[in-house]
């Protein structure tokens, strides 16, 4: 029972460690929607710190502590947030995750780094990162121990448990329980929203990494003296508290801390007691990574993301569209040219085997390209289907098969491996099926790579060249020639799949499951697909990379390498089979030339976590990037020949522009970039008019939406705005809100200049949107949702004034109807009447007595002296309550007046576009 007790406790310990850890994971995503791989390494950061402090510089814990939590914790996180966390918030989720990989292995790079900069080049005497192992904690030296029912505790335990139950509870107070935390998770619930109800995102965002960073610090510090200062063991350390994080379902920190401590108690107690499993290898280390792939499974089944949509990670402009074929392959065929020539002719031997183990990791990273570039969704266990196809080819060699069907084998084994990791992918999407992957490579590492009679123990396989009749695989140049026809015939195979209906139904199944499943595409048969594919080409680099070396083992392509592969691809272009040829090529040339510079093996990896940042400026990789670069310097070389050309026909002709042009047809606009006086203008709006948008334009990148709007909304009176679809009128709602800038014009609230203002400034100088469909946070409960916008006193008056919410005020807004909903969304402009209330299509899909009570509180608001701009398609509702009603056309306000003005003719003429401007 004493040893029992003893493993309880000490696995307590360890599992606090772990609820900490999982516990800021859970805060980052729940508040910013990222899921920080790089938690660990942060946490490692903070400990080189600590360790530094106290035993490089003499500094007592007392000080060391606070300085390397405190202080080093929220400075990290601020620092990163404004460099690299506050783009990834609009990136996709593959951006998301290789940003916050290539900071898992920059981060820890950097802070050796400086240490060897300083004892090197400035003469410290800082004690290494190897010296670690004896890393002290935050208890009392020599260590204080009790022994309370013959259970042995020292104070360094206790100490741990206690910092990390306190961080915890105040961390679950602080969420549910202060402004600042529902502010962040309403940053979080609908990020736009937030800043139409006042929020500034980026501020609740910047506040929410630079409190997880400071747990990630809290947490490091504290397990240092357990793991010593061992980068790989706080990203072991990441993986079991993702497991933590996962059973609390990525939002709920008391069940996160919960899971934490039963999965340090169970980890230990089969550490223990698992003889059961003795003749199971790896199985006992493996827990935490069983227990991570069960949760995935189990506990994310209802989640309400589909897998594998990416519909807000759209592909990119095709930016060569405009150029024709053979100048879209001339450079890579230059190129080609270019690398034979040398080869054959002037190349040194060694360089050649360089650019060969480049091309064989870029056939190896096309296996990419299909799963992660056409499918969207994110897989890291591409070196688990390359470690298992030339294992297999090993073992079917010893056991006596000839070298051909054995690559066959081996090629085979790893598509099967391919269908194993693609089930998941059949329930699961985005972070999660990422984590679902990354469960299932680890699981091979640690028990199937470790059984003996398939991977030869530590000896690994022995494996011959493979003989091509005239020559070999020990030729350096002939590795080069046949990798290039291999990833042109994959290359090939991309392409054709593309552009087949095989393609087009994975390009379905990725935009819009749903609506692809209703038109009879199968989404199980298209996510096979391209796991078995991309499996069976890594598993083709695998062999390859096995014969070409003369041997595989179990640890030459471990896991974690998938973390650099995908962070590689990823930052060139993960979409092309170009970037994947770049990407190898970078993988091996970057070491070799960063060497003939410097010794240090830490100046690639920092290189490495510049490309993560790099990638949150341009998500779509370094590609795209020179890509876009060409097509604008295209764009503005065509602009400025129009211009001359234009200035040419000009000087020929006497006409005036304006007397050339048919008369009721303006010259079509095209504004991209906003051209503002330097002041405000002299002529300012009359104080009645609450809202006025005056010559505004306004559109989404190149496409001009609206074009020279001119809107007067006075205080106490209703404007609707009517028009079809397409017209402008959500745009005209965005702009004056202050989701949408302006590339032209200005946009007035109560006569002052509020065009450069953002979306929450403008809220909180009173203006309120209720957008298009429901203008609620669907993960917040009712009272949450008020409480964003309300104080105590003011909720109080919205129950009584509306019963129905006061009786479902702990009830996610997300589960109300449509019509409480959209009543909610309402409420705080009944209770605190804005200065301008704009509702975009407030009746959409409501039914007709809810429709009733909507209008209803337009009339109440409007007595009040509320300025209000309703947009609507239907018009009968709207024109009841409407003082003054303007219609619009293709962007432009076509006609305004009095309500009594409209008749039906007028409504007919506008809605079919025979609508001249007339006021």
């Amino acid at each position: 029972m004493t040893e029992f007790l003893g493993y309880v406790l000490s696995g307590l310990v360890t599992g606090a460690v772990f609820a900490l850890m999982g516990s800021g994971l859970t805060l980052t995503y729940a508040t910013t929607g990222v899921f920080n791989f790089a938690h660990g390494a942060i946490g490692f950061t903070s400990a080189l710190l600590f360790f530094e402090l106290t035993a490089g510089a003499g500094w007592p814990t007392w000080i060391a502590g606070p300085v390397a939590v405190v202080a080093a914790g929220p400075l990290l996180g601020g620092l990163l947030h404004k460099v690299m966390f506050r783009r990834l918030a609009a990136a996709g989720e593959t951006a998301q995750i290789v940003a916050t990989i290539g900071l898992t292995i920059a981060l820890p790079a950097l802070g050796l780094g400086l240490i060897d900069l300083l004892n090197q080049g400035f003469g410290a005497d800082l004690p290494g990162a190897v010296e670690g192992g004896a890393a002290r904690g935050l208890g009392p030296r020599p260590v204080e121990t009790w022994e309370p029912a013959g259970v042995s505790l020292d104070s360094d335990q206790l100490i741990t448990f206690t910092v990390a139950a306190l961080v915890a509870a105040l961390l679950w107070a602080l969420m549910r329980h202060t402004p600042l935390g529902l502010r962040m998770r309403a940053a979080v619930d609908r990020r736009t929203l937030a800043e139409l109800r006042g929020v500034d995102v980026d501020r609740a965002s910047a506040q929410a990494w630079m409190l997880g960073s400071t747990l990630a610090a809290v947490a490091g510090v504290l397990i240092v003296p357990v793991v010593g200062l061992d980068s790989p063991a706080f990203l072991v350390l990441l993986f079991t508290s993702a497991t933590a994080a996962v059973f609390g379902r990525l939002v709920s920190i008391p069940v996160t801390f919960a899971a934490g401590l039963a999965l340090g108690v169970l980890q230990n107690l089969v550490a223990g007691y698992g003889d059961f499993a003795a003749d199971v290898t790896g199985i006992r280390t493996a827990v935490p990574v069983i227990l991570l792939f069960v949760g995935l499974i189990i506990l994310n089944r209802s989640r309400g993301r589909v897998a594998g949509s990416i519909a807000e990670d759209p592909p990119p402009p095709d930016y060569l569209a405009d150029l024709p074929r053979w100048r879209r392959v001339l450079p890579w065929g230059l190129s080609l040219a270019v690398l034979l020539v040398w080869m054959f002719t002037v190349a040194d031997p060694y360089w050649v085997g360089v650019v060969s183990q480049g091309l064989l990791f870029a056939l190896i990273f096309c296996s990419f390209v299909v799963v992660t570039g056409i499918g969207g969704m994110v897989n890291l266990a591409q070196a688990a289907f390359a470690t298992m196809a030339a294992l297999t080819v090993g073992l079917a060699l010893d056991r006596g098969l000839p070298l051909g069907p054995a690559i066959v084998l081996g090629i085979l084994a790893a598509t099967a491996a391919g269908v194993v990791v693609a089930l998941p992918a059949l329930r699961l999407g985005g972070k999660v099926l990422t984590l679902a992957t990354l469960a299932l490579a680890l699981l091979a590492d640690q028990v199937l790579f470790q059984i003996d009679a398939f991977g030869n123990g530590t000896l690994g396989w022995q494996l011959p060249a493979l003989s091509l009749g005239f020559t070999d695989t020990d030729d350096p140049r002939t590795r080069v020639v046949l990798l290039l026809l291999l990833i042109g015939l994959v290359g090939l195979l991309i392409r054709n799949l593309e552009h087949s209906a095989s393609g087009r139904a994975i390009l379905a199944v990725r935009s819009a499951p749903s609506a692809a499943q209703v038109i009879g595409i199968s989404a199980t048969r298209a996510k096979i697909t391209l796991f078995v594919l991309a499996a069976a080409v890594a598993g083709l680099g695998g062999v390859l990379f096995g014969l070409f070396n003369r041997m595989i083992t179990i640890t030459d392509l471990p896991a974690s390498v998938g973390f650099v592969w995908l962070a590689v691809v990823v930052v060139q272009g993960v979409r092309r089979v170009a970037g994947a040829v770049l990407a190898g090529l970078f993988m091996v040339f970057v070491p070799e030339l960063l060497h003939t510079f410097t010794d240090s093996q830490h100046l690639g990896q920092i290189l490495f976590g510049l490309g993560g940042i790099a990638l949150a400026m341009h998500p779509d990789g370094a590609l795209s990037q020179v890509a876009e670069q060409r097509y604008l310097r295209r764009r503005r070389r065509e602009k400025a020949e129009r211009a001359k050309a234009m200035a040419e026909e000009s000087a020929e002709s006497p006409l005036r522009a304006d007397e050339s042009a048919p008369a009721g047809k303006p010259e079509r606009e095209v504004l991209t970039v906003r051209e503002r006086a330097p002041a405000a203008r002299e002529e300012r709006p009359p104080a009645t008019e609450a809202l006025r948008l005056e010559s505004a334009v306004a559109g989404y990148g190149d496409a001009t939406v609206l074009r020279g709007v001119d809107l007067a909304v006075p205080s106490g009176q209703v404007v609707a705005l009517l028009g079809a679809n397409g017209a402008g009128k959500s745009t005209t709602c965005l702009a004056a809100a202050g989701l949408v800038p302006l590339a032209a014009g200005w946009v007035y609230v109560d006569g002052a200049d509020v065009t450069g203002l953002p979306a929450h400034r403008r809220a909180n100088s009173g203006v309120f949107l209720a957008p298009e469909g429901r203008g609620v946070f669907p993960g917040l409960t009712v009272e949450e949702n008020l409480a964003l916008r309300l104080p105590e006193p003011a909720r109080a008056d919205v129950y009584d004034r509306l019963p129905a919410l006061a009786g479902r005020r702990t009830v996610d807004a997300g589960a109300l109807s449509g019509g409480e909903q959209q009543i909610l969304a309402l409420a705080p402009a009944l209770v605190r009447p804005p200065r301008v209330l704009i509702a975009d299509e407030p009746s959409l899909g409501l039914a007709p007595l809810i429709v009733e009570q909507i209008f209803e509180i337009f009339d109440e608001l409007r007595r009040e002296g509320v300025a209000l701009l309703v947009v609507e398609e239907k018009a009968d509702e709207v024109l009841a309550l409407a003082d003054t009603v303007a219609f619009m056309r293709l962007g432009r306000v076509v006609w305004s007046g009095a309500r009594s003005e409209v008749d039906d003719g007028l409504l007919t003429n506008a809605y079919l576009g025979s609508l001249e401007a007339t006021r």
